[in-house]
C-alpha cells in the first residue's frame, strides 16, 4: 500500500466515523442515514418593514411578546472590520411574527414562509405642511442590500417574492413606505423592477394619468401576486391595493387611482417575470 493510498484510506475512515446517522433524543433514536429528495426550504418570501420608532425602542418591542422579526437593520449601523452590524433576533429556520394576516401569490400566513427584515425608520411624518417620510440613509441601505442579497441567494427567492408589508397586507399596512430603496435593491440583484422600455410600450402614447379599465388592472395585480378582487369596482379595498403597488413601483404618486401608467407598469412586470 502506497503512502498516498494509505493516507486516503485513513481520511475516509475518519470521515465515516465522524458521520452521525443516529441521534439520541432521549426517548428515541433518530436514524438520519436516509435523505428524502422531495423537500424544500421553509423560506420562500422576503418581507420588508419599517419600525416607526428608534433603534432602542425597536429592539425592545421586537424582543418582547406578540411580535418579532428575523433581522433589524439600524439606521446608522455600527461597523466591525469594515462591515455593518445587523441585529438577528430570530434564527432563519424559525418563524417570526412579523407579517400578520397576509397573502401573496396565493400563499396566506406569510409568517410561516418568509424571512422578515425591519428597518429602523420613523416612516410617515405628519407636519403642518403635510405628510413627509423619513429617508433611508446610505449606510442603512448598504447594510440592507448586503443582507437581502445574501438571503435571496441562499434561498433562491425569486424577484417577485421580495415584497413589502404593504404588498402582502395592503388593507392595513403602508410600510416600508414610498422612500424605500426598491430600485437600488433591484440593481443589486434583489427583487423586481419593470423595464422602462416595456412600460412605454404598454403605455402606447396614453396620458399616464388617464383612467384605465379597473378590472383589467385588478386582473394584472392579481396575477402579479396581490390579494385583490377582480370585479371591476374601484372601491376602497382596490384603491389600497393599487396604492401599495404604486408605492412599490411608482412612489412619486401613490394616490390609488387606476391610471394608465399603473396599468402599463403592471403589464411590464408580468411580461418580464411571468411569461
Amino acid at each position: 500500500m502506497t503512502f498516498r493510498f494509505a493516507a486516503a484510506a485513513l481520511l475516509c475512515a475518519f470521515l465515516c466515523a465522524c458521520t452521525v446517522t443516529r441521534i439520541d433524543r432521549g426517548s428515541y433514536i433518530a436514524d438520519t442515514s436516509h435523505h428524502a429528495t422531495s423537500a424544500d426550504s421553509r423560506v420562500r418570501f422576503l418581507v420588508m418593514h419599517y419600525t416607526e420608532i428608534g433603534e432602542a425602542g425597536s429592539i425592545e418591542v421586537l424582543t418582547g411578546p406578540d411580535v418579532s422579526v428575523h433581522y433589524v437593520v439600524p439606521d446608522a449601523p455600527a461597523a466591525e472590520k469594515g462591515e455593518p452590524v445587523i441585529y438577528q433576533l430570530v434564527p432563519e429556520e424559525k418563524r417570526a411574527w412579523h407579517a400578520g394576516v397576509s397573502e401573496w401569490q396565493g400563499t396566506t400566513e406569510l409568517n410561516a414562509a418568509s424571512i422578515g427584515i425591519e428597518n429602523v425608520n420613523l416612516g410617515p411624518l405628519d407636519t403642518p405642511e403635510g405628510r413627509t417620510w423619513q429617508p433611508y440613509p446610505g449606510a442603512q441601505v448598504d447594510a440592507l442590500v448586503r443582507l437581502s442579497k445574501d438571503i435571496v441567494t441562499r434561498y433562491r427567492i425569486p424577484p417577485t417574492r421580495v415584497v413589502g408589508h404593504s404588498d402582502i397586507a395592503p388593507q392595513r399596512k403602508i410600510d416600508p413606505g414610498p422612500l424605500f430603496p426598491w430600485r437600488t435593491l433591484y440593481e443589486a440583484g434583489v427583487g423586481a423592477w419593470p423595464d422602462e422600455a416595456d412600460v412605454a410600450r404598454h403605455l402606447a402614447g396614453r396620458d399616464p394619468k388617464a383612467p384605465t379599465d379597473v378590472k383589467a388592472l385588478q386582473d394584472k395585480l392579481h396575477r402579479y401576486g396581490y390579494a385583490v378582487a377582480t370585479d371591476g369596482l374601484l372601491d376602497d379595498k382596490t384603491r389600497h391595493v393599487i396604492s401599495a403597488f404604486q408605492m412599490h413601483f411608482r412612489p412619486r404618486d401613490y394616490a390609488g387611482d387606476a391610471d394608465a401608467e399603473s396599468d402599463a407598469i403592471a403589464a411590464a412586470l408580468l411580461d418580464k417575470y411571468f411569461r
